[in-house]
Parts: structure tokens; sequence; C-alpha cells
């Protein structure tokens, strides 16, 4: 007898792949670990294929799970669509969301464009500052929920996604080898301040601020003027311009964590919908 590809099967093996981890994995869809694996167990005896390799270091995908998260995310979006559409649980409203500059380049097309045709009613709002800034808005309420960056191993904070930090500048410019160090930064409370800074006084490295914003715009002109040396997570460098390395003399940076924030607890229904969105479409670094 043939047998079917579950959705409840493969929304886990989506979370599994997008996390890399069971234990995030399972978190994510509200189940125990060990249920978890249960399920993979079924899923590859129906489609016949190992579709994991379960490593020390997490999960990856063999290529027939390549192959299959393909497909489950279509799936599951028609289904999604479906289901919401045939209860009449169409969403409408103004939604006010928030994140960093360099964020919202990378992810924010793919995230809107994919909540937009669950939820075409929804009008959303985006605002664009640093850290800080956006928990300054959450504060008082002038925006329902932002994606912000967190430090270190984010311990507390349900950490979607992880961005290395590195050093950007000119290609082939020289910037990197003056002594100080011209550096343009962002914000004087953000991580992409205070860490480069934290690590070149670790390594003893001389510096000086040639230049501070909060534009994600703004600091990269400067990198392309070859004035200045940078930092941006790792995602966000254009192409156009180079990450340094440890051989051209500067520390190794740390990742920060990405995670959402909230105005208010419990969030409304609408901010709850797009916040299940971004975890589930924000690809995991």
């Amino acid at each position: 007898m043939s047998q079917s590809l579950d959705i409840d099967l493969l929304r886990s093996f989506v979370a599994i792949a997008e996390t890399g981890a069971l234990g995030r994995a399972a978190t994510r869809v509200g189940r125990t670990q060990s249920a978890l694996s249960m399920q993979m167990q079924k899923l590859e005896g129906i489609v016949e294929q190992p579709l994991l390799y379960r490593t020390g270091r997490g999960v990856t995908l063999t290529a027939t799970g390549e192959r299959l998260l393909v497909r489950a995310g279509e799936l599951l979006r028609k289904h999604d669509e479906a289901l919401a559409e045939l209860r009449g649980e169409q969403l409408s409203g103004v939604l006010r969301f928030s994140c960093p500059d360099d964020y919202a380049a990378v992810f924010l097309p793919h995230l809107l464009q994919g909540f937009a045709s669950l939820h075409p009613r929804v009008q959303l709002e985006v605002m664009c500052g640093p850290t800080p800034r956006l928990h300054e808005l959450l504060a008082r309420h002038a925006v329902d929920l932002a994606l912000v960056s967190v430090a270190g191993d984010g311990v507390g904070a349900d950490v979607i996604r992880r961005e290395q930090l590195v050093w950007v500048a000119q290609r082939g410019g020289a910037a990197a080898l003056l002594d100080p160090l011209p550096l343009a930064l962002g914000a004087p409370d953000a991580l992409d301040h205070l860490l480069p800074k934290q690590a070149l006084e670790a390594a003893g490295r001389a510096y000086r601020l040639a230049y501070a914003s909060s534009s994600f715009a703004g600091l990269v002109a400067m990198a392309r003027s070859g004035q200045a040396v940078i930092v941006l997570t790792r995602t966000a460098v254009p192409d156009d311009l180079e990450i340094l390395t440890p051989e051209q003399g500067l520390p190794e940076l740390p990742s920060v964590g990405i995670t959402l924030a909230f105005d208010r607890d419990p969030p409304t229904a609408l901010t709850a919908a797009f916040a299940a969105h971004v975890r589930k479409f924000l690809p995991v670094a």
C-alpha cells in the first residue's frame, strides 16, 4: 500500500533542516527530541531513503533530504494557505515591524513576500534602526515586534539564526594597513560598534573612529571610498567589498544571534502570526 507525505512529518523535517539541531527543532515544533527522532525515522521509511546525517555538531541533510526540503517548503506553504482560506482565518490590520538595516536588505524581501501571499489583507509598516533604538521603540509601543541582535550565546533568548561579524573594506584597499586603524562603526551602544572595539583593544591594535553612523548605506559608502574599515554581518557584505582575514592583522570577531522581541506579552494574533512566519522561513546560517 502506498504511503503519503504527512504534513506534520514535513513540518518537523523542515524545522530540523532550518535549525540544524534536533533539540532546537523540537522546541520549535513543540515535541520532545525523541518524538522528533521517531518522526524522522517514519519519514525516511516513507521515502525509502536516508534524509539526515547525524553528527556530533548537529544534523545535516543528505542529497535526498536537500531535494525533499525544496518540495516540503512548497507543500507546507500551499497547505497553510488553503487551510487559512477554508477556515476564514485571513488576518487583517496593520503590523508594525522593525529590524536593523542590514537584516532588512538581506532577509526582508523574502519574508515580506511570503507573508503577503498568505495574508494579503495585512498592511506592513517597516522601520529600520540599530538594535538599541528598536528596543526603545518596543518600550514605547511604537512597533509591534522587532528582529534584534543579541550577544554571545544568546542565553535566555530564542535565537533563530546566528550571524558572524566580519571586518570589511574596499577590495584591494590600504585602510586595514594604516596605524591607527581607521574605523567606521554603527551606533555607539550597538553590538557592531562595541564588539569590534573590544576585539581590537584585547589584541593591542590601535584604532581611531573615523566615522560613526547607524545607516547601513553610510557605512558601506565609507568602505567603498577606501577611507575606513567597517564591520558587518557576513550575510550583508556587498559583493564589491572585501572581507578581511586574521592574516591581514585584524582579530577574529564573534558572532551575534538574531531573535524576535515583542512590545507586549502575549502578542496579538497578527503579531504572533508574523513571528511564526519569521521563525519558519528565516534561513539558518
